[in-house]
């Protein structure tokens, strides 16, 4: 079982979105959250425990992610999927570009 611990900034659009698709997935646990003060839902560091595989959608979220929880970050895979923020919560578009960027790592 892979446990898929999706991350951006704010956790309102992006990273729930990936949550909510990518649980419906055989053998995919998920969970979401962002790095901003203001996230819905911000990262802790039993999430990041938790997690087998960490993604997150910008370049800018993995600096910040190993600025903040290094140490938290040993021996995890943590993958970014160059998503922007240009999309709304489950817009088509969005899913079919996670989908897409997301499949090789979690088949």
């Amino acid at each position: 079982m892979k446990r898929v611990l999706f991350i951006c900034s704010r956790n309102k659009l992006r990273s729930p979105t990936a949550e909510q698709v990518f649980s419906t997935w055989p053998n995919v646990e998920t969970d979401s959250a962002g790095l901003a003060d203001d996230a819905v839902v911000p990262l802790s560091s039993d999430q990041l425990e938790w997690a087998t595989l960490i993604v997150v959608m910008e370049n800018a979220h993995r600096k910040k992610l190993n600025r903040q929880y290094g140490r938290h970050l040993k021996g995890k895979k943590v993958v970014c999927l160059g998503i922007p923020d240009n999309y709304q919560f489950m817009q088509p578009e969005l899913i079919a570009l996670l989908e897409a960027k997301a499949n090789s790592f979690l088949t």
